[in-house]
Order: C-alpha cells, then structure tokens, then sequence
C-alpha cells in the first residue's frame, strides 16, 4: 500500500522533532559544562552523572517501545504516548538545569543525578514513539526520504536555535539564573511542539486492530534481522560522534580557539556563532543529500556525508589557537555539510529496516524496534561521554569551585586542551569509518525495498527471494 502525504501531515509530523533536535543540543552542548561549571562538578564525577542516566534510558527504552507497540486510544498507537508525555518535558528540563547550590558535593551530585534521570525518562516517553510513528506515516521509500528531510530541517534548525539561544539567555542574567530561565522557556516550546505532533500526525499505515500480547521476545528479535544491525551501526557511530563533539564544543572553543580573548560574553559568542554556522549549513545541506538519495542510495549519503565529517574533524588538528575566526567558522561550515548526510540517512532508513522486519517476522513492531535502536544508543553514549569527560579530568580540566564564589575557570593546562582537541578531531574519524565499514554492506536500496512491500502482499517465495535479495 502507498498512500500520499499531506503537507499539513508532514508538517505537524516534523514539529515534533523540534524537541528530540533541540533537547540533544541544549544538553550536548550545555549540559557537560552546567555540571562543571554552574555546579561545580569535578569533571569525572560529571562523567558518572552521564553515564548512569543514559544506561538508564537505555534499560527502559525497550519497554518503553513495548507499550507503544502495544497502545491502542483513541490518537493512535503512538500518539496518545506524545500527549500524555508533552507536559513533563517542562517539569524535566527545569529540574535538569536547576542550579543546587549546596555546599556538599555528594547532595549536589545525587540531585543532578536524579533530575537526569527523570529527564531521561520523560525523553524516552516521548522520542520512542516518535520514532515509531514516522514509519507509520508512509509505506513509499521516496516519501519517507522526502519526509526524514522535512523533519530533519525541524530538527536542525531547533538544533541551530537551542545552541545559540539557550546560551544568551543564560548569560543574560547574574548568576545560574539564567539556567531556571532558558529551561522554562524551551520547555514550554517542546511541550507545545509535541503536543502538536499528538493531535495532528495521523498514521498513513494502520496498525492492527487488536494488539498482540507484550512478549520479552519481541525485544530481543530486532536483533535477528540482518539490515537492523546495519542500520544500527550506522546510526550508533553517528549518534556517538555527535554526542562527543558537541559535548566538547565550547569546551574547545572557550579553553582552547579562544583561549587569548579575556572576555568570556566574547568567547562565548564565537562559539555561538560557530554552531550557528554548522547546524545551519546541515539545513542548506538536506536538498543535496536527498538529490543523492534519489540519484544513487541512502547508503551512498551515507558515506559521502561520513567522508566529509572526517577530513573536517582532521583540520581541526592544523587549526591553532587565536587563529582568524573566520577560519572556524568555514571549517563548521565544511563539517556542518558533512554530517548532514549521515545525520538525515539513519532516520530515512527506519521505516524500510521495520518494512522488512515485518516480512521476516511477521508482526509490524515499530515501537520494539525503536526501543531496541534507543538502547544501544544512549549506552554508547553513554559509555562514550562518560569516558571522555573521565579522560578531560585525568588531564588535568579544572572544574568551578562554587564554595567560595569564585568566578568561571577561563584556562585550562596544555594537557587537558590538549585532549580536547585530540578528541574533537579523532572521534569522527574512528566511528564514521565504522559506520562507512557498515554502510558498504547495507543492501535495502530502492529496488530491493519495493520487493519488501510486494512481499508483503505476496506468496511465500515472493517472501523469501526478497528477503534472500537483502541478507545475502
């Protein structure tokens, strides 16, 4: 079955990935740094922070996914999960950048800790179903590239804005003020963002009447199948990468680019800038990488995104310190186009990895595969911004003292810029080749997918010759 999308489905689809955008990039990029530096956080136990938090959303992903799988109200089996979860997203972010204060590091360390997690959980409640419902607004391989498109525009321009702005606003005002601010504000905005989705995102491919009995199984099966391992590692090493560079972002920007401007709202807005011009490039970026979709594959997106990011995190390397800031700025540029690519594929891929999960399996679990993708996710990011914070800390990053008032660290030793930058231009490298490494061995082209859909529909062999045309 086709069916078209409507411009006011596509639209109120990808309004709600102005949360799942900008919430990653307002913790990415601000979160490493309120610990550190608004909390005072020595930068190991910040790690502990983030990695304890993103196990637990990865343990509950998978259930999270089951119950989405298994929902049936009256907005569908997806979207009565975004309406009850909308107005959490403001009771969690303002938890998350409440600035504690007080004086023992163990009550501040358990305060940040459990305020992450009900984040955590509030997020999942939210993304997982998300995720599930784009590969239910469109069984068409074009339509759902051309949709993933519409909705990563969303997505980085909530990224571009929740970079930049949450950063103005927190310096704006005396103090950590400004983190109670800037985190009503943009909770108000996701809930009215995903609220939207709710209510106006009707699903294009109908879900059983009747649900099937919540089986552990279920979770365990995505496993099985050939192209979601794939897909998964495509999707795992970008998401990895993503997570370090920008939870190291202005952590390179402010104690190492910027290190020689003394003034801190300077420096600052070199690093808003910066991001402004990456994230806004991915979006001038989409129409290029969808072209190549259409000409070549997902796959070739993919890679040709992937090379791109890689050469941009090695001339990072050759960047000095106090160079012309323009230099940085056509370098976010040149990496902004390049994760782009890998940025828009793995979420073009979903809908055709559950397609073929359903001819293999039998049952359409969207929500179970959406769980399952989460949780490797968020404990490789886990994993890997947890260590890298550990790594900073080893070499020596200095975190804010807040028991005496003192004011924001402005330097760091040779060692711990030193990592910083290492890391920022190393990580691209060792995931995105693997991600390429999986991503030549991805088979579920245009061709092979219309196979899937008359599969779908078919005989028995027509099962199987489409399934042998994609795992072998």
């Amino acid at each position: 079955m086709k069916n078209s999308l409507t411009l006011r489905r596509m639209l109120a689809f990808s309004l709600g990935d102005f949360f799942g955008g900008g919430a990653f990039n307002i913790i990415n990029f601000l979160y490493p740094g309120f610990l550190a530096l608004a909390v005072g956080l020595p930068a190991h136990l910040a790690g502990v922070v983030i990695t304890i938090a993103r196990i637990f959303d990865a343990v509950i992903d998978p259930a999270i996914g089951y119950v989405s799988d298994k929902l049936r109200v009256r907005y569908g089996t997806r979207r009565g999960s975004l309406l009850v979860s909308a107005p959490l997203i403001v009771l969690a972010l303002f938890l998350m950048f409440y600035p504690y204060s007080n004086p023992s590091l163990a009550i501040r360390f358990w305060s940040v800790l459990l305020s992450y997690i009900f984040f955590c959980f509030v997020h999942s409640a939210t993304m997982i179903p998300y995720v599930s419902l784009s590969s239910e607004m469109t069984e068409d391989y074009t339509e759902r590239a051309r949709l993933t498109s519409i909705r990563l525009g969303f997505s980085i321009f909530a990224s571009l804005v929740c970079v930049a702005l949450p950063g103005i606003i927190v310096d704006a005002f005396e103090g950590n003020r400004g983190f109670i601010v800037m985190s009503l504000i943009f909770g108000l905005v996701f809930m009215i963002c995903v609220g939207v989705t709710g209510l106006f995102a009707k699903e294009g491919v109908p879900a059983p009447k009747k649900a099937d009995r919540v089986a552990i199984k279920d979770f365990f099966t995505t496993f099985k199948l050939k192209s979601f391992r794939q897909y998964l590692w495509m999707f795992l090493t970008c998401q990895i990468t993503m997570a370090i560079m920008s939870a190291l972002f202005f952590f390179y920007i402010d104690f190492y680019f910027a290190r020689y401007i003394t003034a801190q709202e300077i420096s600052h807005m070199v690093g808003y800038i910066g991001a402004a011009i990456m994230f806004g490039i991915q979006i001038v970026a989409l129409p290029f990488y969808l072209w190549l979709i259409k000409k070549t594959s997902k796959a070739m997106a993919f890679i040709v995104g992937s090379v791109i990011w890689i050469l941009g995190g090695l001339l990072l390397f050759v960047l000095p310190a106090g160079s012309n800031i323009i230099l940085l700025y056509l370098l976010a540029a040149f990496i902004g186009f390049g994760i782009s690519g890998p940025g828009l594929v793995p979420h073009a891929m979903f809908g055709d990895v559950v397609d073929v999960g359903a001819l293999q399996f039998g049952v359409r679990n969207a929500g179970s595969f959406a769980g399952a993708a989460n949780l490797v996710i968020q404990l490789g990011q886990a994993v890997s911004v947890g260590f890298v914070m550990v790594c900073i800390g080893l070499a020596g990053f200095v975190e804010q003292d807040i028991s005496y008032g003192a004011p924001r660290v402005v330097s760091q030793s040779a060692s711990a810029q030193t990592a910083i930058v290492a890391i920022m231009a190393l990580a691209p490298l060792v995931f995105m080749s693997i991600g390429i490494f999986f991503c030549t061995r991805y088979k579920l082209d245009k061709v092979n997918h219309e196979k899937v859909l008359m599969a779908l529909e078919g005989s028995e062999e027509d099962r199987a010759a489409a399934l042998e045309a994609i795992n072998n």
